[in-house]
């Protein structure tokens, strides 16, 4: 009997792990992106791809992502399955256009004869100055889109998992992946350990609030839930995984049990997936509900450059313990909130690394 041994890796290993494997499995996968071939291989994500599968199916590309997100379509029509890799996200919107009207309604305009296997990862996250144009979370937009898929992982083996059962998923798939997590470790399985899209996980118990999150800021949620545990309240943490389809029915078991909602964001407060999750918690869990529900998101302005201007701009785990706190009219044993940004702000708290 083949015996198969966990690994501790970062989650940068761990997409390169799934495509190496998907690779392996279905020669019609291809790998391309600015920096797909590069030394850095966007992250460590595509290391040693070209030189294992060869420069036709792994290949860097021009500036023109527009164009080439359409090649990509096209390929996938045509019976291969490719997986485009885009260093931020806001690069990506030249190629909306694509995406929105060509590739998410191709499976329903051709009455489900024909379907689009492509899966676009985008990267997303903050720091370093990136400012307005260079880290954008608009995973909302793309929920919005009939026809598409988004996922939007956080441990090393939901990466792995969910990059597998997207690129093997007969229609498009937004594969976000914020690039504080990349680094981060856990342990995964090698080989095709396929995680379905569409449920959540809850990754920690609790009766007290449900909190609902996802990517780096189930992160933050933990070291909140950790610090609110000490405060005698107890969270319990959904971590949303895939954003479209979401998995409402964990999220409502959830609910029903602790009675009290807090729905985190990443992106702008109008519009967001939060205001989603609430709306629906509002409509069907009205009566059972102890407080109203909350949510955290960023501002209804562009975010940054300046370093100084960052300072308490995002959603921390201070804000997610301030708010639980909130939620249930307690204040903290000491008086004060035992959780600060760390310094420099604009970085990920001493504490993180994972697993998670």
């Amino acid at each position: 009997m083949e015996c198969f041994q966990m690994a501790e890796v970062t989650f940068a290993t761990a997409i390169n792990q799934a495509l190496h494997t998907a690779m392996e499995i279905d020669n019609s996968v291809i790998c391309y992106g600015l920096g797909a071939t590069d030394p850095k291989a966007i992250f460590g994500t595509t290391t040693g791809l070209e030189n294992r599968f060869g420069s036709s199916r792994v290949f860097d590309t021009p500036t023109s992502e527009n164009a080439m997100t359409g090649i990509g379509v096209g390929a996938a029509i045509g019976g291969f399955k490719p997986v485009m890799v885009h260093q931020r996200l806001d690069f990506f919107l030249l190629a909306m256009d694509q995406l929105v009207n060509s590739a998410a309604k191709w499976h329903y305009m051709f009455g489900g004869q024909n379907s689009v296997p492509i899966t676009i990862r985008l990267i997303i996250g903050r720091g370093w100055g990136q400012g307005p144009t260079h880290s954008q979370n608009l995973q909302a937009w793309f929920a919005h889109i009939p026809g598409l898929k988004v996922v939007m992982p956080t441990s090393p083996a939901d990466a792995k998992g969910l990059l597998l059962s997207s690129i093997f998923d007969p229609n498009p798939v937004i594969f976000l992946e914020h690039r504080w997590l990349h680094q981060s470790v856990g342990d995964v399985l090698p080989g095709d350990v396929r995680v379905p899209i569409g449920q959540a996980k809850v990754v920690r118990g609790g009766t007290d609030l449900t909190i609902v999150s996802a990517s780096y800021l189930t992160v933050e949620a933990i070291q909140a839930a950790k610090a609110l545990a000490d405060e005698g309240v107890e969270c319990e943490i959904v971590d949303l995984r895939t954003l479209s389809p979401i998995d409402w029915p964990k999220i409502s078991d959830s609910i029903s049990k602790t009675k009290r909602l807090l729905a985190l964001d990443s992106g702008a407060q109008t519009g967001s997936i939060a205001g989603e999750i609430i709306a629906r918690a509002a409509m069907e869990h009205h009566d059972e509900m102890l407080v109203a529900p909350r949510r955290l998101a960023m501002p209804d302005v562009p975010e940054p450059t300046s370093f100084g201007l960052t300072r308490g701009f995002y959603v921390r785990s201070s804000n997610i313990f301030q708010a639980a706190m909130n939620m249930l009219g307690k204040t903290p044993k000491s008086g004060d909130n035992p959780l600060v940004e760390p310094a420099p702000h604009d970085v990920p708290g001493t504490w993180f690394k994972g697993p998670f």
